[in-house]
């Protein structure tokens, strides 16, 4: 008589803490994208965000280089967040996201598994930005080191699910290449560079459809108290939705066949 066992299904999909240790792990082993991710954004604050009069001039409740300062944490989080997305198109290139299909790991424990290593990644930036922050003479109020720093990572969830559906669009070889300038003309785009009044209306107003405008108005409202927050956690919530879904779309369709 032959016993047929009942398969059961792994809790919560597949996601566990082992996995994601060993994915952070193999994250960490990458140290180009380690150091680009942690080492640009406080560079760029200390060309740009250090100088004696943007020390001296006012932002809300500190001064502009404070304001730069979280712009750049932003910045930070982006890249971070969306490099850790991105991983995906190695395994992909690979053949293990085909091979993954094989195992009881829910997609949506994959997707999970993916965000939360590039939001770890992306609060080490944060952190490592805001650091650089404190020596070089940011001023911020000490409610707002805390908050815009949390807000600046928490929201830096959309680039990662950017990351991960661009993970699934682009080759391997290519991906940080080309999400890279695209960040950065986004950042541009979406007045994390610059405020978005001094774009013009027009400009302004496409500005508020982009996904760097929301992450950017949000972090840095603990500082300057400006901004229409309901319309920037729209924007940040929708490009989430939408990104999510979008990776969560071509995982599937990525490993239909095996």
């Amino acid at each position: 008589m032959t016993v047929i066992e009942e398969r059961t299904l792994p809790a919560l999909g597949g996601f566990s803490p082992r996995l994601l240790a060993l994915e952070l792990r193999r994250m960490v082993r990458n140290r180009r994208t380690v150091i680009f991710t942690l080492i640009m954004p406080p560079v760029f604050f200390l060309l740009f965000g250090t100088g004696d009069n943007l020390k001296t001039q006012r932002a809300g409740e500190g001064n502009v280089t404070g304001y730069i300062l979280v712009s750049m944490a932003v910045y930070g989080a982006m890249l971070a967040a969306t490099s850790g997305g991105a991983m995906v198109s190695l395994e992909r290139a690979a053949g293990w996201s085909r091979q993954l299909r094989l195992t009881p790991l829910r997609p949506v424990a994959y997707i999970a598994t993916k965000l939360s290593l590039a939001m770890i990644i992306g609060a080490v930036s944060v952190l490592v930005a805001m650091l650089v922050g404190a020596v070089s003479g940011a001023e911020l109020p000490a409610h707002a080191w805390i908050e815009c720093a949390l807000l600046a990572w928490v929201c830096a969830l959309v680039f990662a699910a950017f990351g991960l559906f661009m993970g699934y669009l682009l080759p391997s070889e290519n991906v940080m290449q080309i999400l890279g300038p695209a960040l950065a003309v986004l950042s541009f785009a979406g007045g994390l560079f610059a405020p978005v009044d001094q774009f013009g209306h027009t400009f302004a107003t496409i500005a508020k459809f982009t996904p760097v405008y929301g992450v950017g108005e949000i972090a840095r409202y603990p500082l300057v108290h400006d901004g229409n927050l309901w319309v920037a956690a729209a924007n940040v919530i929708a490009w989430t939705a939408v990104f999510a879904g979008g990776a969560i779309w071509r995982f599937r369709r990525d490993t239909a066949r095996v």
